[in-house]
């Protein structure tokens, strides 16, 4: 089965082409916003319903899952269903997400919830970032891609700190941000209703849920460096999820939802520097550059939880997350060098499912841990993991073979 291309209809106006690309843009960026809304809360989910750091962890491992199920599964769906159905699904299930979230009081509905929560941004990731690129102007040419690669970013900074600021300040502090996301995400859906559609639907839907994972030969030497980079630096996203919370509180001795809102946000917001900086330098170069910056970062994050402060985590925080989108956006486009249209949905499967697995399994066995080991302990070896990735980025990152013919993919 080959992938086929979508049939774009653009028989549209301007105006009406626009509105689908900002009815995209806002529900990209109210996706990934719903997303990290429990992460605040996650303190106090600890103190008043007794969950463990464990607890917490499975939480993020069933958020992984959930993704990478859609990822892999309803990746290609909106090809053949059309954007607009496929995006409005997706903003109905991490609306059910935030509903049932409204209950939490046990683990079962915080992991049902998550897992939802997770195939809804999986399949909000395929389906609004190809409406983005399908509506996006002409001019300027960079658009659609800074659109669809940094909305999603955009969307956990906003998301993480205004989560933050409404539990800390707002009434309802369980409840407000829930019901908050889930206006958004109404909101959101009733533009995309009222904006054109941009693929017309063509047969094969069933088809298109058969799983495809392929990297063309010319850039497979690429893959062992390139899986270092990705599960290194998105299992320090997941570490930030799980543990990070409970360490701001008793490592840091801050109680304060807001700040933690403002330390998950200072590792994710830094990685929109990654583009302009890393495409400066050959992508080899970039990603030693990117892993060497993001180590640094994790001393320093190592360093402030040894002495307690604050200040000083988030700086190194702000550092590590800087070198994680450089060393990200040079893995990624080494990857996707001299790619065609049917490849880059196989090869971004490939990347996801090394990205989501990696921090999903490392996500697990570190919350059994933490029955354990200290969380101080929990960080070093995460620390222990940039240290090891970065060593091989060093040592083994190449660029593309610029003259290679081209080979059979697997």
């Amino acid at each position: 089965m080959q992938d086929v291309a979508p049939v774009i209809s653009l028989a549209r106006g301007g105006g009406t082409l626009r509105l689908a690309f900002s009815s995209a843009v806002v529900s990209l960026v109210a996706s990934f916003a719903a997303l990290v809304t429990p992460i605040p809360l996650f303190n106090t989910y600890r103190a008043e319903d007794g969950f463990t750091n464990a607890d917490i962890a499975l939480a993020v491992v069933a958020n992984s899952v959930g993704t990478i199920a859609a990822l892999l599964v309803l990746g290609r769906l909106s090809n053949h269903l059309g954007r607009r159905l496929t995006a409005i699904t997706s903003l109905g299930l991490l609306m059910l997400g935030c509903l049932l979230l409204l209950n939490v009081n046990g683990i079962a509905i915080l992991l049902a919830a998550r897992l939802l929560m997770g195939v809804g941004t999986g399949l909000a990731s395929s389906s609004l970032t190809s409406y983005i690129v399908d509506a996006a102007p002409s001019r300027p040419a960079w658009l659609a891609s800074v659109a669809s690669s940094q909305g999603p970013m955009l969307g956990l900074s906003l998301g993480a700190i205004a989560s933050g600021a409404l539990v800390q300040f707002g009434p309802w502090p369980r409840h407000l941000i829930y019901l908050a996301s889930a206006v958004l995400l109404v909101l959101s859906a009733a533009l995309i209703v009222i904006s054109p559609e941009t693929a017309r639907p063509t047969p094969g839907a069933w088809r298109s849920l058969v799983p495809r994972v392929r990297v063309p030969a010319r850039v497979r030497h690429l893959l062992p460096v390139s899986a270092a980079v990705f599960v290194a630096t998105w299992t320090t996203g997941a570490f930030y999820q799980a543990f990070v919370p409970a360490l701001v509180e008793d490592q840091l001795h801050t109680h304060s939802p807001l700040v933690l809102g403002l330390v998950f946000a200072a590792y994710m917001a830094p990685s929109v520097l990654g583009a302009p900086l890393g495409g400066r330098f050959t992508s080899a170069t970039a990603q030693r550059i990117g892993m060497i910056v993001f180590l640094a970062g994790w001393i320093g994050i190592i360093t402030a939880i040894d002495v307690g402060t604050l200040a000083l985590f988030i700086a190194a925080t702000i550092v590590a997350g800087a070198g994680q989108g450089i060393a990200i956006s040079a893995a990624t486009r080494g990857m996707l060098y001299g790619s065609t249209l049917a490849d880059r949905a196989p090869i971004f499967s490939a990347i996801y499912l090394l990205c989501y697995v990696g921090a999903a399994l490392l996500s697990f066995v570190s919350g059994q841990l933490s029955n354990t080991f200290s969380l101080p302990q929990i960080a070093l070896g995460y620390g222990s993991l940039a240290l090891a990735a970065t060593a091989v980025t060093v040592l083994a990152s190449r660029n593309p073979h610029t003259a290679d013919r081209e080979r059979p993919a697997w």
